[in-house]
């Protein structure tokens, strides 16, 4: 015969409502108490029916996570699958489930994540981007759907909670590292400028370039996709002008990856010719030939917080508005070294 919630409640000599806020990971209950309460469902092979439980809650345990484009393409990048895992940690504390997005467009995954929520899947959402304009922050807004954005909004920023690096500030110090390493002609690869991240780091490496007194190039400013191909695309366009430039900013590791390939393959040495600096401090950065100069922007971090605080939430109702900022450091490696002029 199974156990139930009462014989777990006997043999930990306690309420059935104190196993019942124990499972629920109530910080009012001392940790002493949730220890005995689980050695007793341990003990007694107990396991609880989150289903019924869901249901006499009206609850439905689970967050949902939106990418910005098919998870397909997205996972390329590995970003997503470490905020990702940190959304998992913060949920599982709090015995939350995940349920990811899907679609090819954005008009997809749209219509995937209305039905989400009015399929009642989920208790609220995390969105793993920002981007101008957005049809599905607009609707989850107006129909008060609990959500939390990892990225600064690019609307309604004192509306939204949302979990973010001071992406202006790295970006600007990043820029200031190589004006300080000699670099005059210093081109910044980003991504599209439908994404609010783009324009700020944008807006971050132009301050930069204005405060050092040098000339903003709009031809040294390229956009593509969070992609290898996109980097690669980037180092085509730049080292076709009659001045190349002698630094690059990416905004990204992965494109990074593919501009220090397409560099390689044109027998332009790095850092001797040309540094590169990057963003995310992924494990891929690290075994990079060179080893990537990053900023880590601690992503794990980020999807943890995330989780957190759309699980207060969804607990909580009136839990105000927040916005996290998570901190972030340059990591010095072997892509990026003082400017020297007998290389021009």
């Amino acid at each position: 015969m199974m156990a139930t919630i009462k014989d777990v409640a006997k043999r930990a000599k306690v309420a059935p409502s104190t196993v019942s806020r124990v499972i629920a990971n109530n910080p009012r209950i001392s940790e002493k108490t949730k220890q005995r309460v689980r050695e007793a469902m341990q003990e007694l092979c107990y396991h609880p029916n989150f289903i019924a439980r869901s249901l006499a809650n009206k609850s439905t345990q689970t967050i949902g996570v939106v990418m910005p484009s098919s998870a397909d393409k997205a996972f390329q990048n590995p970003f997503f699958p470490e905020v990702i895992r940190g959304i998992s940690k913060g949920a599982h504390q709090k015995q939350y489930g995940i349920h990811m997005s899907t679609g090819d467009t954005e008009e997809e995954i749209f219509e995937g994540v209305v039905q989400m929520i009015e399929g009642k899947r989920v208790d609220g959402l995390i969105l793993l981007y920002s981007r101008v304009d957005d049809m599905l922050t607009n609707y989850l807004r107006q129909n008060k759907v609990p959500f939390v954005m990892v990225g600064k909004p690019f609307n309604a920023i004192e509306e939204i909670t949302h979990v973010d690096n001071d992406n202006y500030k790295a970006a600007k110090e990043v820029t200031e590292y190589l004006i300080n390493q000699g670099h005059k002609r210093i081109a910044f690869i980003g991504g599209s400028l439908k994404l609010a991240v783009t324009v700020d780091r944008l807006q971050g490496y132009e301050k930069a370039i204005r405060n050092a007194g040098l000339n903003f190039r709009d031809d040294y400013v390229i956009h593509e996709e969070f992609l290898k191909e996109g980097g690669q695309e980037a180092v085509n366009e730049l080292f076709s002008l009659e001045e190349p430039p002698t630094a690059l900013f990416v905004t990204d590791d992965l494109m990074a990856l593919g501009v220090l390939n397409k560099l390689d393959a044109m027998n332009i040495h790095v850092p001797r010719d040309v540094s590169v600096v990057s963003f995310n401090n992924i494990l891929l950065s690290q075994i990079s030939r060179p080893p990537l100069t990053t900023v880590d922007i601690n992503i794990f971090q980020l999807g943890y917080e995330a989780a957190k605080h759309m699980i207060l939430k969804i607990e909580e109702p009136p839990e105000p508005v927040k916005r996290i900022i998570i901190p972030h450091k340059i990591v010095i490696r072997q892509s990026s070294s003082e400017y020297k002029k007998e290389n021009e």
